[in-house]
């Protein structure tokens, strides 16, 4: 039973995910990217820093605030910058279907600088979705959209943090990580507000609901995920993020009008096979060392 809520709120946690990128996708079209940074960033930053205040966390306690997760922060900025700009320019269910390739970016990165032991097989599997990603984003190609290659930025942009967050003092409240997390959209706003063209623009009401509309299932989203990692085994409910691509897809087609082509439909299934073995690998393995330490 703890599975199967584990898979719900995973799969929960990714439409709603979905849901807030449409928001910022469908604001875009009226407000600069950078503003709604901004305004999901104050949001959602406050939630969690009344959540940890609540808890007794110090949002400036010095142990939040060492190197890593100093850059932890800044990798968070950086990929905000990247996968909002993206989503403003690109086709939501090409944005979703390349930022499925992270699990695969984690795991290169990991091999690469920390050391970790990744076998042919698993190389294989990431040759494989780079595939994936290049069948989609297509370059020199009809049809090459360059500002999709901002999404694969993000990607190693999000994997950089997801590592740096190993690093961080474990004495750190999950809450307090959040904020800085959130709060680093307000700095990429302003950098985006300065470096790209756009001036900041008044908010009707429609455009008010739907920025409140992104800051709530942006909260819900993270905190969906948060609940079903510690209730379920990673094992059973991992797979189903991969659900956020098909939310994405039927939101491309119901709100915006999208017909993703074969190409990107082929591309999304490399990427998502790949990701699938990489994991049931992993996994493979992890339960042979335990067997042999046993």
């Amino acid at each position: 039973m703890n599975n199967l809520n584990g898979i719900l709120l995973v799969v929960a946690s990714m439409a709603a995910f979905t849901l807030e990128d449409m928001f910022i996708k469908q604001l875009s079209a009226d407000l600069p990217v950078g503003q709604i940074l901004i305004l999901l960033g104050i949001g959602s930053g406050s939630v969690f820093a009344a959540l940890a205040w609540s808890k007794g966390y110090s949002l400036l306690a010095r142990a939040a605030w060492k190197p890593a997760a100093i850059l932890r922060t800044m990798a968070e900025a950086v990929g905000a910058m990247l996968f909002a700009t993206a989503l403003a320019r690109v086709d939501i269910s090409t944005v979703a279907a390349v930022f499925q390739a992270l699990p695969l970016v984690i795991t290169m990165a990991a091999a690469v600088f920390l050391k970790e032991q990744v076998g042919w097989r698993r190389w294989s599997a990431i040759i494989v979705g780079f595939i994936g990603v290049l069948l989609i984003i297509r370059p020199g190609l009809q049809g090459f959209e360059p500002a999709s290659v901002l999404v694969l930025l993000s990607v190693f942009a999000i994997a950089a943090r997801d590592l740096l967050t190993r690093f961080v003092d474990t004495s750190v409240s999950s809450t307090v990580v959040s904020f800085q997390g959130f709060a680093a959209l307000i700095v990429a706003g302003l950098l985006l507000l300065v470096l790209t063209p756009g001036e900041i623009t008044t908010v009707n009401s429609p455009q008010a609901l739907m920025i409140f509309g992104g800051i709530v299932f942006g909260v819900m989203g993270y905190y969906g995920i948060v609940v079903a990692m510690r209730v379920g085994d990673a094992s059973a409910v991992t797979p189903f993020r991969y659900s956020r691509l098909l939310f994405s897809i039927l939101a491309g087609m119901v709100v915006f009008g999208e017909r993703p082509d074969v190409l990107t439909m082929t591309g999304a299934s490399l990427i998502i096979g790949s990701g699938l073995y990489t994991f049931l690998r992993e996994r493979r393995l992890a339960q042979g060392a335990r067997v042999a330490a046993a």
